[in-house]
């Protein structure tokens, strides 16, 4: 292969195949990836601007039978501290987040085996009964494929549901890397990568706007990266013309602070500044059918997801006002709805307030500072 060919294939946005994409990624110095994704950007995205958002990770509970082995966040059934968030919890919840400027729940929990499709569309019907304005961004494919078991309905009958229930999107939660031999290795709980691909085909074809995600840095291969990609690719492609499919792809680093993964299998992150950037150039340039790539500054910090910004980047992603799940991995990185968007303009970028559809917002005149508390 040579590199100026597959440089002007990539240009042109058409499709690479898994091997000639691990051959730019193996290959092609960072200087020249990240100028083939940025161009790609401008074209795809030529406002120009760097979006990002305001909203609030909010967990419905934290009992999980998946039992992942990068997860400390999860309680087994029974645990003194397992819980289920009420309503009353969600109300001042909710009154926080708007008053910080926030316009949407992020919704996730785990695979409670007593919390059935009731709970979910019970919860979400009463959080928009109070507070019509709040955006619900809910649940994950694996706990749509686990509701979907317990009631023994389908993919499409539970997400036409939570549809009508008040879901507005579907996070891309739970991807991990999308082959099995992967899966069975860190959350051999979850559905499997065929079955995740379904309930996302599933959503697109009730016009539910999603995004995707890859976690990497673990015990995946380069070659089951390119896989992922490819098939999160192969699935836009199927998407109906009117739906959105995928907004956005989003790959992030395995945190590896006290997981079982570091203490049985002794996995450890070691993903360098310069392999995630080539993830983020490599991640626009395999997927041209996906129009928003975010970095993750959450689990890069703040230098690196800025450099992002010039290997075809276009959004930072949420402030996030509560994030519990990552967090209690390791990821130690902050932002407040000042300091992002000084980030952004640090990095020669102008900031644009978003929600979930890619929308541009205005940010609230009487927006309270947060106090980070996560």
């Amino acid at each position: 292969m040579q590199l100026e060919e597959l440089y002007k294939k990539a240009l042109n946005f058409e499709y690479l195949t898994k091997e000639e994409g691990m051959f730019l990624f193996e290959h092609a110095p960072l200087n020249e990836i990240s100028y083939i994704a940025n161009e790609l950007r401008k074209k795809q995205v030529p406002h120009g601007k760097v979006t990002w958002q305001i909203d609030r990770n909010v967990n419905t509970t934290n009992v999980c039978i998946a039992n992942c082995k990068f997860c400390n966040f999860y309680r087994i059934p029974g645990h003194p501290e397992a819980y289920i968030t009420n309503m009353d919890t969600y109300r001042v919840k909710i009154k926080e987040t708007l008053a910080w400027g926030g316009d949407q729940l992020l919704l996730q929990g785990g695979h409670h085996p007593e919390l059935g499709l009731k709970y979910y569309t019970d919860t979400f019907s009463q959080i928009k009964q109070e507070f019509p304005t709040i955006k619900l961004h809910t649940l994950g494919p694996p706990e749509i494929a686990h509701i979907a078991k317990l009631e023994k309905m389908t993919h499409t009958e539970v997400l036409k549901a939570l549809q009508e229930a008040g879901m507005d999107s579907l996070p891309g939660a739970g991807a991990e890397i999308l082959v099995d031999r992967v899966r069975k290795l860190v959350s051999n709980g979850k559905c499997g990568s065929d079955e995740w691909l379904e309930v996302m085909a599933a959503a697109h074809q009730l016009n539910i706007t999603t995004s995707a995600t890859m976690m990497f840095g673990h015990v995946e291969t380069l070659e089951e990266r390119f896989i992922h990609l490819v098939r999160i690719r192969e699935t836009q492609d199927r998407k109906p013309k009117e739906a959105n499919g995928f907004l956005a792809f989003i790959p992030w680093t395995f945190q590896d602070v006290d997981t079982l993964l570091t203490k049985i299998r002794g996995v450890h992150n070691l993903t360098t500044t310069e392999e995630y950037i080539r993830m983020i150039a490599i991640s626009r340039i395999m997927l041209p059918n996906i129009k928003n790539i975010q970095a993750s500054w959450l689990t890069v910090g703040k230098a690196t997801a800025q450099v992002c910004l010039e290997a075809g980047a276009n959004d930072f992603g949420s402030i996030m006002l509560e994030e519990n799940v990552v967090s209690a991995a390791g990821a130690p990185h902050r932002f407040t709805y000042k300091t992002i968007q000084e980030a952004i303009k640090e990095a020669g970028f102008e900031p644009q307030l978003r929600n979930q559809q890619y929308e541009w917002r205005e940010l609230p005149a009487d927006i309270e500072e947060q106090v980070v508390n996560y």
